[in-house]
C-alpha cells in the first residue's frame, strides 16, 4: 500500500481524484479502478466527478466507487431482504426488556438498521469492529449497565438473527473478511479514503483489497484520527507503509493559525512527523472570554466544542440575537417551519405553492381559526398541483387572508418561537439558503470550514482524567484530545477565536 498523507487543508480527496482521472486518461477501464471513501459523499464526490469528466455510466462504468460497507454488502450473496431493519430491533427490544433501537439509514448506499446511538449496542458492535473480546471493550466504557446484561443481550441478539436470517451492519463487514478473496474482483489500481478511520475490522478488508489490486493507494492522516473511541485503528495506519508521500502545501491554513497548529500536533506521542506550509497570508488568532455576537453578522462560521452540553449558550445567545444557524446538521428552525412561512410570503405576494408547501402551511394553523374543520390534512389535494391563495381559501377550507402577517396566520407557532423568528426576519436572515453558521462538536465537524472559526476549550471530565494520567491508555487518550483540538484549529480558513472558560478550570491548553 501506498500512502499519501494529508495534513488539514491539502487537498487530500482531491488528489485522489486526479490520480483516478489519470488512471482513466492512461487508458485503465473504469471498471478496473475501486474507490472506496469513508462517507456517502466522498463516495459520491468521486464518482459523479468521474462520470461528467468521461462521459461514464454511475452505475455500469463505476460501480465500485462506493463506501466501504457499501461495496461489501455489494459483492455480498447478503440479499436485502434479509438485513437488520428498525422493526427487528423493535421486536427484539420487547423480547429482552430494553430499549435496543437507533436510527435507520436512509439514503440509497446505507445498509440495514443502526443502533450505534444505543450505548447497550454500542459495545455489542464495538466490540466486533475492533476483533476484541466483549470483555474488553466494556471495561473500556462508561456505560452504566452491568456486564451480565451485556452478555444476555449480545447472546440473544445473536440468536435473533440466527433463527430469523438476518444480517447486521457489521455481519457485512464480517461476512466480506471471511469471503472476501474469493469474490473480490481483480482491480488495476484501488484508492482508499480516511484510513486513519478503519477499525482492525476494516483493515482486514483493506489487505484482501491490496491482495486483489496490481496498485493500492491509501489516504489519511494520523494526526486527524479522532475516531478511536468508535474502532478506529490509528497505529495499523501507522504501519501500513509501503512507499508514501505528504502533501505538503495546505489551501485553507493561514499562517497565524498554522502556528497555533503546529504547536499542538507536536505534543502527539505517536504521529508520524510531517511539515506543511500554510497558505501566504497571515490570518488572525485571537482570545476571548465570550464571543461577539455582532461579528456573526458576516461572513460563514464554525461553532465547535468537545461535547454538545457545551454549546447550549451559545445556540441560546445566536437566537436571542436572531441569527439563522445549524446545530448538529438541524436547522435552527424546523424544515417544515421554514417551508410554511416561505409558502405564506408566496401567497401573500399573489404566488402559487405546490401541495407539500400547502400541507406544511396547514401544520401551523388551527382548524376553526384559520382552516375550516375538515380540511386540516388536505387528504383531498392532487399532491401534483399548485395553489394560490384565492383557490385554498374557496376549495380547501382557508380562513387566512392576505391582511394577516405569518405570526396571525399560523396561530399555532409557540410563541417563543414567533419571536425568535421575528428576530430572524428582522436580521434579515434568509431562511431559503443553508444556514451561515454551524454549531457541531469537533467530532461533528471533521471535512468541514469556515472563514471564522469560533472553538471552546472546555474538556470533559474523562479528558480532565486523561491529563493527568501516566498509563498507556491515560497517554492515548491525552494523544486523542491532542488530534481532536488540532482538527478543530485546523478548520479555520481566516479567523480563529479561542474561548476559554471563564474559572480555566477543566480546559485544553492551545
Amino acid at each position: 500500500m501506498f500512502v499519501i498523507y494529508g495534513p488539514p487543508g491539502t487537498g487530500k480527496t482531491t488528489t485522489l481524484l486526479n490520480m483516478v482521472e489519470k488512471a482513466i486518461d492512461d487508458g485503465t477501464p473504469p471498471t478496473s479502478i475501486a474507490f472506496l471513501a469513508f462517507t456517502r459523499k466522498a463516495a459520491r464526490e468521486a464518482k459523479e466527478r468521474a462520470a461528467r469528466r468521461f462521459n461514464l455510466s454511475l452505475d455500469k462504468d463505476l460501480e465500485y466507487f462506493r463506501t466501504l460497507h457499501s461495496f461489501c454488502f455489494h459483492l455480498s450473496d447478503i440479499d436485502k431482504n434479509e438485513l437488520m431493519g428498525t422493526e427487528h430491533l423493535h421486536e427484539l427490544s420487547k423480547r429482552v426488556g430494553f430499549n435496543l433501537t437507533g436510527k435507520e439509514y436512509a439514503e440509497e448506499d446505507d445498509i440495514g438498521a443502526n443502533s450505534k446511538d444505543n450505548p447497550i449496542m454500542q459495545v455489542i458492535q464495538l466490540s466486533r469492529l475492533k476483533k476484541e473480546p466483549i470483555d474488553k471493550t466494556y471495561s473500556e466504557s462508561t456505560i452504566d449497565e452491568p456486564f451480565s446484561v451485556i452478555q444476555y443481550i449480545d447472546k440473544a441478539y445473536r440468536e435473533f438473527k440466527t433463527a430469523n436470517r438476518l444480517y447486521d451492519y457489521t455481519d457485512i463487514l464480517e461476512w466480506f473478511a471471511e469471503h472476501g478473496s474469493r469474490v473480490c474482483p481483480n482491480y488495476a489500481v484501488t484508492f482508499l479514503d480516511e484510513a486513519q478511520d478503519l477499525s482492525p475490522l476494516q483493515w482486514e478488508i483493506a489487505h484482501i483489497l491490496n491482495q486483489s489490486s496490481q496498485r493500492m493507494y491509501v489516504a489519511g492522516d494520523d494526526d486527524q484520527a479522532i475516531y478511536r473511541w468508535a474502532g478506529a485503528d490509528v497505529e495499523h495506519f501507522l504501519d501500513v507503509e509501503d512507499g508514501s508521500e505528504v502533501l505538503s502545501q495546505s489551501y485553507r491554513i493561514p499562517k497565524s493559525v498554522h502556528q497555533y497548529a503546529t504547536r499542538i500536533v507536536n505534543r502527539i506521542k505517536t504521529r508520524r512527523p510531517k511539515t506543511y506550509e500554510p497558505k501566504p497570508w497571515q490570518g488572525r488568532v485571537e482570545r476571548v472570554s465570550m464571543p461577539d455576537m455582532k461579528k456573526f453578522a458576516d461572513g460563514e462560521w464554525l461553532v465547535m466544542a468537545q461535547c454538545n452540553y457545551m454549546l447550549n449558550e451559545i445556540c441560546d445567545d445566536l437566537r436571542v440575537h436572531g441569527y439563522f444557524f445549524e446545530n448538529r446538521g438541524n436547522k435552527s428552525i424546523h424544515e417544515k417551519l421554514c417551508s410554511a412561512l416561505l409558502a405564506w410570503q408566496v401567497l401573500v405576494e399573489g404566488g402559487q405553492i405546490d401541495a407539500t408547501s400547502a400541507k406544511n402551511l396547514y401544520y401551523y394553523m388551527k382548524s376553526g381559526t384559520r382552516i375550516k374543520r375538515g380540511f386540516k390534512s388536505l387528504n383531498m389535494i392532487d399532491i401534483k398541483d399548485v395553489f394560490s391563495l384565492e383557490q385554498l381559501q374557496q376549495n380547501y377550507g382557508l380562513l387566512a387572508t392576505d391582511k394577516m402577517d405569518w405570526s396571525m396566520a399560523m396561530d399555532r407557532i409557540p410563541e417563543d418561537m414567533k419571536t425568535y423568528v421575528s428576530a430572524l426576519l428582522r436580521r434579515g436572515e434568509d431562511l431559503n439558503r443553508e444556514p451561515r453558521i454551524k454549531v457541531s462538536t469537533i467530532h461533528g465537524s471533521k471535512g468541514g470550514e469556515a472563514d471564522h472559526v469560533v472553538l471552546y476549550t472546555d474538556i470533559s471530565y474523562a479528558s480532565d482524567q486523561a491529563a493527568s494520567s501516566n498509563t498507556l491508555e491515560g497517554r492515548r487518550m491525552m494523544d486523542d484530545l491532542h488530534r481532536l483540538f488540532y482538527v478543530g484549529v485546523t478548520r479555520t480558513k481566516e479567523n480563529l477565536y479561542i474561548v476559554s472558560p471563564i474559572d480555566g478550570l477543566r480546559s485544553y491548553q492551545i
